[in-house]
């Protein structure tokens, strides 16, 4: 996949199919886009292509950071994934928000991204405040030279799935909903760090910490059945995510995972926690003996679940 970040000075130089959105979450409904690019790539034979933002529009209108199901990294991992051409992360400025919507198009779509064929869902908007949509590129596609396609959403029984409705489950800590519409597991990529050593020292298991950026939208702190990919092969865990309250001082929000059969060093390794049920809500415990207690009873609910899942790939 060709990557292209940071600049509105580039040009790709062959026809393309192009899609449009922030793509936050890549749920079921951006995977049918995807798919659909993937089938006209297929029958026609031009690369496919992704215009999205490299920073949330709305962080940058409203002066506040907006959180994402995806960083952009993680982005960049989900469109090569699914076999994306051309990746554009354009970058988001005054002069972007006010462009018109023809100009966008006229410029943009069909000029740096040489639009042969536009894939949109009927909800599309793009230009100053919002104003394109999938009429106004049905009325410009004789002019610059493209078909249009425009896909129904995807739907979870009467409500249109998206990055809000993802959004809303996340929080409750319903993940295997949110699971169902994300189409596959929430995930949090991230490196491996040294936290407090209090998992090997003082609890007798060691546990691989992350420390996702501020702007990763994270779930329902709490205990998580979790499934952990390393150097390609899945394993068993058991996933924490907030502030460690039973562990004195101020410590950051983390993402703290025991690996079951994990018995190699992970500090500096990129590894990906994919969250797969809901155990318990973090609470603070009134001694660490409590706590190791605790854990090893979410051990025993997160290999029981795995028992009652046997179709879910995991090391045993």
């Amino acid at each position: 996949m060709r990557y292209i970040a940071d600049t509105t000075e580039f040009q790709i130089e062959e026809p393309t199919i192009v899609t449009l959105g922030k793509f936050d979450g890549r749920h079921r409904g951006h995977q049918k886009l995807l798919l659909t690019m993937q089938e006209l790539k297929s029958s026609l034979g031009y690369p496919t292509a992704i215009f999205t933002f490299g920073t949330p529009p709305l962080s940058m209108m409203s002066g506040q950071p907006q959180t994402v199901i995806t960083t952009n990294l993680e982005r960049r991992a989900n469109m090569e994934k699914m076999g994306v051409d051309y990746l554009v992360e354009y970058p988001f400025s005054e002069e972007t928000r006010r462009m018109k919507p023809e100009d966008f198009v006229k410029d943009i779509l069909a000029g740096r991204m040489q639009a042969k064929v536009i894939v949109v869902g009927p909800d599309c908007s793009f230009g100053y405040k919002g104003a394109g949509d999938a009429r106004l590129l049905k009325q410009l596609e004789e002019t610059l030279g493209y078909r249009l396609h425009v896909i129904e959403k995807e739907k979870d029984h009467l409500r249109d799935i998206s990055s809000t409705y993802i959004r809303e489950e996340l929080e409750k800590g319903n993940v295997e909903k949110a699971n169902a519409l994300l189409g596959e597991p929430y995930a949090v990529h991230g490196e491996v760090v040294h936290g407090n050593h209090i998992g090997t020292s003082i609890l007798g298991f060691p546990t691989a910490n992350l420390l996702p950026p501020s702007i990763k939208r994270l779930p329902r702190f709490g205990v998580y059945v979790s499934r952990v990919l390393v150097d390609g092969t899945y394993y068993r865990g058991v996933t924490n995510i907030g502030r460690k309250p039973t562990v004195e001082g101020r410590n950051p929000v983390g993402v703290e995972t025991y690996i079951f059969d994990m018995h190699q060093d992970l500090y500096g390794k990129v590894i990906e926690v994919q969250l797969l049920a809901f155990d318990r809500p973090e609470q603070k415990f009134s001694s660490l003996e409590e706590l190791k207690q605790r854990i090893e009873m979410d051990k025993v609910f997160a290999a029981d679940y795995f028992e009652r899942h046997p179709e879910i790939q995991v090391k045993r």
